[in-house]
């Protein structure tokens, strides 16, 4: 009987009603076809039939399982056509591992996505909570994508300005309720781009991986440009010191990666967090106050959940990665609980310290923070 802990990096929680390993998109769609979207008050009491899974990066799902229908997106293929000049689009399935694509559009010289390297899960996964590292985000670079509404019964395509992306947000994530998602992504598309002579990478904009490569990062984007097989490698040694690269052999890998978003606050809601804290501008709120947006892994090391913290409470099994505050891992043989445990106790260290709330960036089933 497959589990979620046997499919999640995490490595946590029960059975499931019924598992289906969808091998291609017909088959996918044959089951979403079945699965019609559920009202808003049963899809928030979590009574949806179907829990769509794709690497099980972004998950945690209780010790009791899921007793409707998983759909799990095990398709992958992916292609690419040049469109003009220097720009190629690259087509995804919604099953291919995400890091596979990165390592196969640096073999081609294909810039855009080269600092999203390293990152777990399937591609159809990362438009939802748009997700970005390193100074690069994948709405930078996506053309569209194609999915099945649930809610309307038919396939549709959805523009990059259709997806309305946001830090760690898009429409995709805000019509999921409670992990039940309106739509289910089944193609990406991306507009990448290929110069003649070197394969250089897109402009770095992240300080500390320009530091590590030896660029200026005071000198202009275009300036800031540089072997495009070199910033993925660095990349990858950068999230692997900090335990971001799945390895099955290292417990501080065992996790669902960041498991707080960076909260976004009025700049004035910030203004007793100490000075060193690094904080960026991050627009205005409706009502044109600034906002700035905070890093969670400062705020809970400074709150005095360090590396490690949480083992205590766990008798060892969950605690903080031991190389970086952002993580909570499975440290072997962890319950879901025992990584909420570890959750709860970091976020009340942050809001008792600091008065900010941190909020979650898996997906939970059947538990809650």
């Amino acid at each position: 009987m497959k589990t979620f802990a046997q499919n999640t990096t995490a490595r946590v929680g029960g059975p499931a009603g019924e598992w289906i390993t969808a091998s291609s998109d017909q088959l996918v769609l044959a089951v979403l076809r079945e699965h019609h979207l559920p009202s808003d008050e049963d899809r928030a009491a979590g009574r949806d039939t179907l829990l769509v899974l794709g690497g099980g990066s972004n998950l945690l799902v209780s010790q009791d399982g899921f007793d409707g229908t998983v759909l799990q997106l095990a398709f992958s293929g992916i292609s690419a056509e040049p469109v003009d000049e220097d720009g190629v689009i690259v087509t995804v399935a919604a099953g291919h591992l995400w890091d596979d694509v990165v390592a196969w559009t640096v073999e081609r010289g294909l810039s855009g996505v080269e600092a999203l390297s390293g990152i777990p899960g399937a591609t159809g996964a990362v438009p939802v909570q748009n997700v970005g590292a390193y100074g690069a985000e994948v709405s930078q670079t996506l053309l569209d994508i194609t999915a099945w509404d649930r809610l309307e019964d038919e396939r549709v395509v959805l523009t990059n300005e259709e997806l309305e992306f946001g830090y760690r947000d898009s429409l995709l994530k805000r019509e999921t309720i409670a992990g039940s998602p309106r739509y289910v992504v089944v193609e990406v598309r991306f507009r990448l781009s290929h110069a003649p002579g070197r394969a250089l990478s897109a402009p770095v904009r992240y300080a500390e991986l320009a530091r590590q490569l030896g660029l200026d990062i005071s000198l202009p984007e275009e300036q800031r440009r540089t072997d495009l097989r070199a910033v993925r490698q660095k990349v990858l040694e950068l999230r692997g010191s900090k335990g971001m690269v799945v390895d099955p052999d290292d417990y501080d890998t065992w996790s669902t990666g960041s498991f707080f978003t960076n909260p976004i606050v009025p700049a004035s809601s910030a203004e007793h967090i100490p000075a060193e804290a690094p904080r960026f501008p991050a627009g205005d709120n409706e009502e044109g106050e600034p906002l700035v947006k905070l890093s969670a892994a400062w705020l809970i090391d400074n709150a005095g959940a360090g590396r490690g913290f949480g083992a205590d409470l766990t008798a060892g099994k969950a605690s903080l990665s031991t190389k970086h505050t952002l993580a909570v891992t499975n440290r072997g043989g962890a319950s879901t609980e025992d990584l909420l445990t570890v959750a709860r106790a970091a976020r009340d260290k942050v809001k008792d310290a600091f008065g900010i709330e941190l909020r979650p960036e898996p997906v939970l089933i059947g538990c809650q923070l």
